[in-house]
């Protein structure tokens, strides 16, 4: 296996959970687009959260997220959240980049 392929070797999880997610087909809620505002970024994140609070998976989504390093909003959870909480991105970008060191 190459270093790279080592690297972002993901273990394979049962994900069946997703087919019952409620933000199925919501996907512009959970990721930002190029060059989002901080008012909009709040606005958006406030409406995913409204819809993971309805979730019946949300616990499971969390935890994928956690786990596998995810960006974007996961189980009523940013990517800001989750750092706060002690799980790293393997990539950090923006603020968390200076943080990171």
């Amino acid at each position: 296996m190459a270093a790279v392929e080592a690297l972002f070797h993901r273990q394979q999880t049962d994900d069946r959970w997703m087919d019952t997610a409620a933000c199925k087909g919501l996907t512009y809620l959970y990721f930002p687009s190029p060059a989002e505002r901080p008012q909009a970024r709040e606005r958006r994140e406030a409406a995913a959260k409204m819809v993971c609070g309805s979730c019946t998976v949300n616990v499971m989504c969390r935890e994928f997220a956690r786990i596998n390093h995810e960006y974007g909003l996961w189980g009523g959870e940013s990517e800001d959240e989750r750092h706060e909480a002690g799980f790293r991105l393997i990539a950090p970008i923006g603020v968390r980049a200076r943080d990171a060191v």
